[in-house]
């Protein structure tokens, strides 16, 4: 197997000095996950990397990109974190990869993996196996880019205003999709306006001729289609290029008619949500702009399901037998909870929403969460509740589907997992601060 990264590629990138000759095979910054042939990272982040650097190499690593140091095997560099964007900048220079980016205020990672499992019908395909969208993992992702990618799916997401437009521009993407714009994050950026700003800065890292898909639903499209030259829209509005035709949606999948330059599309979907069918609308569009097979793209789509956290679907044992789990437990937004309500509606049995609270969303929080109750009494017949948020929207909803309240979801657990009953069909949801994840580790333990 060829390396990925050989010293003098590594010295070249990073202007580092490294004095051992290695062959690297994955770059690595989390010493937790090194493996045998992996460069491991020295960050300093909540602790220092170096304190683990003996670590790596005790793991197998090949060498380690670090600040300080003696040994041979160390690529020293003044800065870590600017080698490691370095070294991304560098894998995307010498990749011939067509790469479609995506950012938005929902849904980044299901399209990334939308987009790896459509583009990977057409050839090599490099993507992050996890969320890796910010300062350290977008370089990270670009770093561990395969010498013959054909395609790359990356994901750029922020938590504060300026963070999109640089990693846009180390990225530099043919393709950029911008899922939608709502208020994650409203709470640090303050308006909407600001968010549809740094989401569109993903556009100031388009190649030449490349394109921006954009939602034709959100209200700021007209905004956002102004800040590129060359655009593809997506949704159910009249005009949009990628237009959701019809959807049709059961308890555990989804089908679809799409309008496509390419002429009407169908589309089928081992997950059940129109929002899912809308996110692979803006997939399909970037397929085009990459000048892919759309009916084929849609084709390679039919075995997608949802993730881990993001939509996955599970059969779980209760005392007597067995429920649904609906693993939406990764981080929650407004819309993201709409959508998965919607899902919820359409499940057997008795439909129960756990729901976490929606975090940084500043003064408008309480109205927001409130702001759901319409569609949550109808959606749920009982609900419980994590965090004082959603223990404010339980108290609006009918008494009878009021479950239980808790500040934590540690709490919350044991109290619900006591709750279900055979045939329950059960939604988990909340902010990734919420730490919903223990909830479902409790009501599906690992093996």
């Amino acid at each position: 197997m060829s390396a990925l990264w050989t010293s003098a590629e590594l010295r070249a990138a990073t202007g580092g000095a490294l004095t051992a000759d290695v062959a690297v095979q994955r770059v690595m910054f989390d010493s937790r996950q090194v493996r045998a042939g992996d460069l491991f990272v020295a960050l300093r982040a909540a602790r220092d990397g170096h304190e683990f650097i003996d670590g790596a190499f005790a793991a197998g690593a090949a060498a380690a990109m670090a600040e300080h140091g003696q040994d041979p095997r160390l690529l020293l560099v003044p800065d870590a974190l600017a080698g490691l964007h370095a070294l991304g900048a560098a894998a995307r220079a010498r990749s011939a990869a067509r790469i479609a980016a995506v950012t938005g205020s929902v849904g980044k990672t299901t399209v990334k993996e939308m987009l790896r499992t459509a583009l990977s019908a057409f050839g090599s395909t490099h993507a992050a196996a996890a969320s890796f969208n910010n300062h350290i993992g977008v370089p990270a992702t670009l770093a561990n880019m395969p010498r013959d990618a054909g395609f790359a799916a990356i994901e750029i997401g922020m938590n504060n205003r300026g963070e999109i437009g640089p990693l846009a521009r180390l990225a530099r993407p043919h393709a950029a999709i911008i899922t939608t714009v709502g208020t994650a994050h409203l709470g640090r950026l303050g308006s909407r306006a600001e968010i549809a700003a740094e989401k569109g800065d993903i556009l100031l890292g388009l190649e030449p001729g490349g394109t921006a898909i954009l939602p034709a639903d959100n209200d700021f499209f007209a905004v956002l289609r102004a800040r590129a030259a060359q655009v593809l829209s997506f949704g159910e509005a009249p005009g949009a290029e990628l237009r959701l035709l019809d959807y049709q949606g059961s308890a555990d999948a989804g089908r679809a008619r799409i309008a496509t330059p390419q002429g009407e599309v169908a589309l089928h979907l081992s997950a059940p949500g129109k929002h899912l069918a809308i996110n692979a609308c803006a997939v399909l569009a970037a397929c085009h702009a990459l000048g892919l097979d759309l009916p084929g793209a849609a084709a390679a789509l039919a075995g997608f399901g949802g993730g881990a956290g993001r939509g996955a679907r599970r059969v779980i044992a209760v005392p007597g037998g067995t429920a649904t789990l609906l693993d939406e437990s990764y981080n929650a937004s407004e819309a993201s909870v709409r959508a998965t309500l919607a899902v919820l509606a359409m499940q057997p049995g008795r439909r129960i929403a756990v729901l976490g609270d929606m975090l940084e969303l500043g003064e408008d929080g309480p109205a927001m969460h409130l702001a759901l109750a319409a569609q949550l009494a109808e959606s749920a017949d009982l609900v419980y509740a994590c965090g004082p948020l959603m223990s404010g929207l339980l108290q609006a909803l009918p008494p009878a589907k009021q479950g239980a309240a808790t500040v934590d979801s540690a709490n919350l657990a044991p109290m619900l997992r006591a709750a279900l009953r055979p045939g329950d069909s059960v939604l988990v949801k909340g902010s990734l601060g919420m730490r919903m994840a223990t909830i479902i580790q409790a009501l599906d333990p690992p093996a």
